[in-house]
């Protein structure tokens, strides 16, 4: 019912991005521009876009400065660990895929996220 008012959108795809309570705080529903966005901020949204935007590159460019310096004074440097997924070789496909590997969870229980990284 009213279809062409939701862009044809399913009740199941207009229902998606809904926020929900007591999610990690790095769950993409709880990005501030989305849900700027979303209430037709658009100004605001963009604004705010950027700044995370920016935010992503200097981690990237810190990260990237940390595994010279790990390279040049001979030590091995991991780089960014999933918190919840691993990666594996499919045994049947021998694509590279991503595995729960526990934690969220449990995480959730006990609403402690303090494993979680400021990323908004």
């Amino acid at each position: 019912e009213n279809a062409e008012n939701m862009y044809f959108f399913s009740e199941l795809a207009l229902t998606l991005n809904e926020p929900e309570e007591r999610v990690a705080p790095t769950d993409s529903r709880l990005r501030p521009d989305q849900r700027l966005m979303e209430s037709g901020r658009w100004d605001e949204a963009n604004v705010e876009k950027q700044r995370l935007e920016e935010k992503q590159r200097a981690v990237r460019r810190r990260r990237e400065a940390e595994a010279v310096e790990a390279l040049e004074e001979g030590e091995d440097y991991e780089g960014y660990i999933p918190l919840w997924f691993e990666r594996k070789v499919d045994a049947l496909t021998g694509e590279l895929i991503c595995v729960y590997k526990g934690g969220y969870w449990e995480a959730k229980d006990k609403q402690d996220w303090s494993v979680c990284p400021d990323i908004f």
